[in-house]
């Protein structure tokens, strides 16, 4: 049971889409009707959904420059071509959701890169620009979710607050799915500042 007003399935359209290593996938990219944010954010169906088998799903927050540009900064390009490759093989939906910065904005996130320059990690970053460390609400994926009938999925994802946030907001998480890890000389103290925080989510019982 969804604890929020339903959206609804606004357009759907297949695409082809293809990855700078060549990797091509068939996506069907569903746009939806009264999300709580009014923001533009996409479902791609990838692969062959069947009723017997829960839908593998990945809610990635846009990157501009990681997703666009190849940042080696984050790494969320590599977890995105990941994802989308294996939600293919198995059926399933990624949710392209536009919360750049985790929440903060594409501006404010570069002002963080700034600060992070001068010895903060990404959160303490966030956290002295008057943000809070995460601002990513997943309300509008279990809309999402709700709109495309997938109550009950599989999460492809290392952060504990996506599914703790989707299992409050009604969505049923039946496993929870580790994505790779994408280590490069400009994103180590990055990565090790998500894996603490992850452990730290994982172990409060309100989840972060």
């Amino acid at each position: 049971m969804f604890d929020f007003l339903p959206a609804a399935v606004r357009t759907e359209v297949t695409v082809p889409l293809r990855f700078p290593d060549g990797f091509a996938a068939t996506a069907r990219v569903f746009t939806f009707h009264g999300l709580v944010d009014a923001r533009e954010h996409l479902a791609f169906g990838l692969g062959r959904l069947t009723d017997d088998r829960v839908p593998l799903v990945r809610p990635h927050s846009e990157c501009l420059t990681g997703d666009v540009f190849g940042s080696q900064r984050c790494d969320c390009g590599p977890q995105l071509r990941e994802a989308v490759e294996r939600i293919a093989d198995v059926g399933g939906y990624l949710l392209y959701l536009r919360q750049e910065g985790r929440g903060i904005g594409l501006y404010a996130k570069l002002d963080a890169y700034a600060l992070q320059d001068t010895g903060l990690d990404t959160y303490e970053a966030n956290l002295a620009l008057g943000h809070r460390e995460d601002e990513r609400d997943y309300t509008v994926a279990a809309q999402m979710l709700g709109a495309l009938g997938a109550d009950r999925i599989a999460l492809l994802s290392n952060n504990p607050d996506k599914s703790d946030q989707l299992s409050r907001l009604g969505v049923t998480v039946t496993e929870c799915v580790p994505t790779g890890v994408y280590r490069s000389p400009a994103n180590v103290g990055y990565l090790a500042a998500k894996a603490t925080r992850a452990a730290r989510l994982a172990v409060s019982p309100f989840g972060g």
